[in-house]
Order: C-alpha cells, then structure tokens, then sequence
C-alpha cells in the first residue's frame, strides 16, 4: 500500500510540473529558434518569469529556454571580433553569455523596451571587460586562462545568488575545484595588463582600414538625453512614500532581484512584482501629465 501510495505521489507531482509547463509554450529546440522568432518568443516566458519564485522547475525551464532562444544576440555582438583567433572567440561567446544572464535577471516587460535593445549592451559590456582584463603580459597557462572565465562566471553566479563577494571555500564547491586551484587562477590575473586602444581588432580591408579598440570604447552615452528626464522623474519619486522610494532604490539603483528585495520586507517575489509595476506607471502617467500625481 505504502509503495501504491508513493507511486500515486509521484504521478501527481509529474503531473503537477506537467500542468505548470503547459502554460509556457513548449521549445523542444530553443538554439534552432531564428532571431525574429525569439523576439516573439520571448515575451510569454519574461511575463512568467516575473512571477514566478526562483529555484522552482518552471523558473528554471522559463530562463534556461531564455538564454539558448536569444544566443544569437551573443554570436550578433562577437562577430565583431569575428579577426580573432578560435580560442579568444570561444572566450568571447562565453564572456557575452554571462552579459545575456545579467540582462535576463534584470529584464521586465513594463519597461517598454525591447529585450534586444536591452541585453545588447549587458553583453557588449561583458566583452568589452573582457578585453580590458584579459590580455597577457606573460606567458600563461592554457589551463589557468579557462580556470579565469570560469571563475569570473562562477564569482558572478555566487554574487547574484547571495548578494555579496562569495568566498574561496564556495567558489571551489561550484567549481569542483581545490581551493588551491581557485587561489591560483585569481593570482593568474596578475598576469593580465591593458591593450592598447590603438589594438586593431579588424583587419577586413575595408575603406575604412582597422578597427581599433578605442572605435568601441567612449561612445556617445544616449543616456545623456534622458538627463532632463531624470529631473523631471525626481519630484515625482519625492511624492511616493517610504516604502515605494525604498522599492525603487533597491531596483534600480542597488539593482538587486525581485526575490531579493521580497525577502528584505518579508512579502513574495509576486506582490514586489505588482508594487514595482505599480510604481512605475505612476511615475510614467505623472512625466506625461503631472495633473495624475
């Protein structure tokens, strides 16, 4: 009876996950998905997403579908570099990916933007960093060069996770590492010095000759034009209360994860969902109409 009565759980949980991935579409094949198709796609799983609690099946179904739909953007950002070697190519995707992460985990739909114009920029960034810590004054190991971007994605995957600087001994149990080989792989950094910005980092022969490193590096920042909204976005969050102000703070300024700030005033993720939507169309009705504040 005890053996019937397990098997009758299991196939109620079964069912029960079954029920839940129902209401996201299925993606047998999510890395074959054509870049216009994802952008489609991609919609229903961030509106899920928002609502769900983190480490549930569907949670993990929903942003790992995600990540492989919108890969091309990644392949779309490295192809610049398209000059460099095979494996610094392979380093790049991987470095871009982890930009693609970070946009996923801070992406919402009520910001009214689309998720390409948005994650582009977390990637490029990460390659950009990438650049900028990873070419060698010194001869180093191939071993110790894949030990670094594995340790700069798992310090990212810690510190997102825990909301501080893991520590060596954690670092190490997601690594599966010896503590001796992380400790290793950061002293590997020093090996590390800046390029030049003159680098080139095309060599197509086109009129316009090389691309050099300071090409993508200093360009006009568009968030310059928002300056005149932020002033106008300040009285209006000076109008909130408390609570609202804090919500947004710890959003958008300390940039922490729905889950996070739910757990720092003890409500669910869902209901920092809804506050945050709230807010936001507040703000938004106030800067076309002040009169609604």
């Amino acid at each position: 009876m005890a053996a019937v009565a397990e098997a009758n759980a299991t196939d109620t949980a079964q069912q029960a996950v079954t029920a839940e991935e129902a209401i996201l579409p299925q993606i047998d094949e999510p890395l074959k998905i054509s870049p216009k198709d994802a952008r489609e796609l991609s919609r229903p799983f961030f509106d899920r997403l928002a609502v769900l609690e983190e480490g549930t099946h569907e949670y993990q179904y929903a942003r790992n579908t995600l990540i492989e739909m919108n890969l091309s953007l990644v392949r779309y950002a490295a192809a610049r570099f398209r000059s460099r070697s095979q494996g610094e190519m392979e380093d790049i995707v991987q470095v871009g990916t982890i930009g693609l992460i970070k946009a996923i985990d801070r992406f919402e739909l009520s910001r009214e933007v689309e998720f390409t114009s948005f994650a582009v920029p977390y990637i490029v960034g990460e390659i950009k960093r990438f650049f900028r810590d990873t070419s060698w004054a010194v001869h180093v190991p191939r071993r110790l060069q894949e030990a670094r971007v594995e340790l700069a994605k798992a310090t990212e995957e810690l510190r997102t996770r825990l909301g501080r600087t893991p520590t060596t001994r954690e670092l190490s149990e997601l690594m599966s590492l010896s503590e001796e080989e992380v400790i290793e792989a950061r002293k590997a950094s020093n090996g590390y010095n800046s390029s030049s910005l003159d680098a080139a980092l095309t060599a197509d022969g086109g009129a316009d000759g090389e691309a050099v490193l300071a090409d993508f590096i200093g360009e006009d920042d568009p968030s310059l034009e928002l300056v005149e909204d932020f002033h106008s976005l300040a009285p209006l969050i000076a109008e909130l209360d408390e609570r609202q102000r804090r919500i947004i703070h710890m959003r958008f300024v300390e940039e922490r994860t729905q889950a996070q700030i739910g757990e720092e005033l003890n409500i669910s993720q869902m209901h920092v969902s809804r506050l945050i939507t709230r807010i936001l169309k507040r703000l938004r009705a106030g800067l076309l109409d002040p009169s609604v504040i």
